[in-house]
Order: C-alpha cells, then sequence, then structure tokens
C-alpha cells in the first residue's frame, strides 16, 4: 500500500467497515456514472486516433508510469508514431500543456515530465483529457495512437483498447473508497482487453480475473546515473561498504528499498508520500554518503540534490505476447 494510505485499507476492521455506507454510495455512484456512458446520456468524445488507455482499479502506485513508457516503444517499433495524454497529477497547470522534457514538475506533474524525457513521444496534460489529445493531435500531426496514462477511470475519452496494471498488494481489503483502496471492483477488470500483472497473484485473483489474459512484467535495473551527469554510471558495487541512503516518494516506497537490498546495498530508507514536492532539507545527506532514488523523484530534485546523488534508471520487463495482442486490438486480426 502507498506510505500515505490510511492503514486501515489493509484490513476489513472497525474504521473500514464504519466507512462501509460512503464506500456504498461512491460504488453506486461510479456504476451509475459509467452505465450513463455506456448508455449514452453522458457523450464520449471519440478522437480521430485510435486510443489506448493505461489504467488501474485502486490507489497507489502499481507500475502504470513505466508500462506507458514501455509501450510507447512498443508501438514505435511495430510501426506506430504514439503520443501520451495524462492528467498531470500533482502540476498546477491551467487548461491544456505539452510538457517539456526538461519543464517544472511541480507545473506539469512530475510522472508527465519523466514520461516527456524518456519516451521521446509528444506528451500533452490536462484535466480534460479529449482536449489535451485534440491539442496533442493539432500541434503533431503525425501521430497515429494516443495512450492515454492513467485513465481508466475517465470515461469522457472514448478508447479502443483498455490496458489495466495490477499490483495485488494496492488492492488492500479489496472494499471500494473510502472504506479501502478500489476506485472499482475487481469485476471492471473483465471488461479490459489484457491484464499487466506487477508481481505474483493469487490464485483467487487469477481466477476472478478471467478470462482476460493476464501478462506478468517486472521492472529491471542494470546501473546507477549520477543526477548532476547522467551520462556518468556505476554499478551497485560502488556503494557497498558506503553509507547509504535511498529516498523514494512513490506509490509504493517499500519497493524501491526492496530493490536497492536485493543489490547487496545496506540503506536507510527515507519513504516520502507519493507525488511529494521535495525541498533541499529532504535531500540532506552528511558528507561521504551517498543518496539514491528513483527517476520519477529525480526530475523533482536535479535543481537542488547533493553532488554525491544517483538515480536509479528501471524499464519495464514483460512476458512475450502482450504488444502483439495490443496491436492486434488495434489493427485487427491477422488475415490468413
Amino acid at each position: 500500500m502507498p506510505r500515505s494510505a490510511p492503514a486501515f485499507w489493509r484490513h476489513r476492521g472497525v474504521p473500514a467497515l464504519f466507512l462501509l455506507p460512503l464506500s456504498l454510495i461512491f460504488s453506486v455512484l461510479a456504476w451509475v456514472r459509467r452505465r450513463l456512458f455506456a448508455w449514452g446520456v453522458l457523450k464520449a468524445v471519440r478522437l480521430p486516433v485510435p486510443v489506448v488507455v493505461v489504467g488501474n482499479i485502486a490507489v497507489g502506485g502499481s507500475g502504470k508510469t513505466p508500462v506507458a513508457l514501455w509501450l510507447a516503444d512498443a508501438l514505435r517499433l511495430r510501426g506506430f508514431r504514439p503520443g501520451i495524454v495524462s492528467r498531470g497529477y500533482g502540476g498546477t497547470v491551467e487548461g491544456v500543456a505539452e510538457v517539456d522534457p526538461v519543464g517544472d514538475p511541480a507545473l506539469l506533474g512530475d510522472e508527465p515530465v519523466l514520461m516527456a524525457a524518456l519516451s521521446g513521444c509528444p506528451v500533452f496534460v490536462g484535466r480534460d483529457r479529449p482536449a489535451a489529445g485534440r491539442a496533442l493531435l493539432a500541434a503533431h500531426p503525425d501521430v497515429n495512437v494516443l495512450i492515454a496514462d492513467d485513465g481508466l477511470q475517465h470515461y469522457r475519452l472514448a478508447r479502443d483498447v483498455e490496458l489495466v496494471v495490477l499490483d495485488e498488494a494496492t488492492l488492500g481489503n479489496r472494499l471500494p473508497l473510502p472504506a479501502g483502496p478500489l476506485r472499482e471492483g475487481v469485476g471492471r477488470v473483465r471488461r479490459s482487453a489484457l491484464v499487466l500483472a506487477h508481481g505474483p497473484l493469487s490464485a483467487g485473483l487469477q481466477a476472478a480475473l478471467q478470462p482476460v489474459p493476464v501478462f506478468s512484467f517486472h521492472l529491471q535495473g542494470r546501473f546507477f546515473e549520477r543526477l548532476a551527469d547522467r551520462s556518468e554510471r556505476c554499478l551497485p558495487e560502488a556503494f557497498r561498504g558506503r553509507r547509504v541512503h535511498a529516498l523514494a516518494g512513490i506509490g509504493q516506497p517499500e519497493r524501491f528499498f526492496r530493490q536497492m537490498e536485493a543489490l547487496g546495498l545496506s540503506i536507510e530508507r527515507r519513504p516520502f508520500p507519493d507525488h511529494h514536492v521535495f525541498i533541499q532539507s529532504d535531500l540532506s545527506i552528511p558528507d561521504g554518503d551517498v543518496l539514491l532514488m528513483t527517476e520519477k523523484d529525480a526530475v523533482k530534485c536535479r535543481a537542488f540534490a547533493p553532488a554525491d546523488c544517483w538515480v536509479w534508471p528501471v524499464r519495464v520487463q514483460i512476458a512475450p505476447g502482450a504488444a502483439e495482442l495490443i496491436v492486434e486490438k488495434l489493427d485487427g486480426p491477422p488475415t490468413a
């Protein structure tokens, strides 16, 4: 569960049961809204290019941004010219804006800036996802497919393919908001094209997802990069025997800390809430120590990070067949 999430989301204890009436209201309203779009009472906006939605059903980090980056690369390798639209959570920009790869995360959001820097795709942000998509296509008419990052519940944007990123740890007590972390129930996943599972899934959850295809993935890194000069790299062995601080302001900081320890590093953990706005004192370390962080945090810290600050870039490693299934959904099944 995210560090900032209520502890009772992990269990069906008294606080969760007390909030169940509010969860029932939330679930009914979410169901009614979804049905109004399905019945055409509320109109979804159809853009002139196919849209692939990457989303999840629970609050908290499940790996959506790395998956969106993987998808952009996978589509480009198969002849598409993708663009990305995002809500820009954590940013303050009004209306719609194009994201500069070295833009201000406080204005545009940390994840959009990271995606603009790493994807090689145009990235636009806006609360109104259809408006962001239209603006992107007007500015980049060569784009022929859009990836909607964290857009599963944004039903105003019509979609051609839904890809659900699922980490069972984020499902907690399996109750809807506010009694639990679920935006929508597990059954909602069965209406998607495929599931990308971050980590193992229990037998019961696997059964609940049938017949949707499930592909497992994990995040893999090879080396660290110095934040002040990303061309300077080193292997984890360079930090063994030194005092190491690991900082993470992501959905699941513990996942990053476990990765660092799996590399053989003894770390001092510094967890922060997801999308935390860092200040210089958050990054202070004694002389001679090392500070390690994620790429998502690095885009917010590069202006004031200490000299011995290193980033751990990770990329999605996914079971074969997922990209081909997405392309088939976009193009239609191959002809004999």
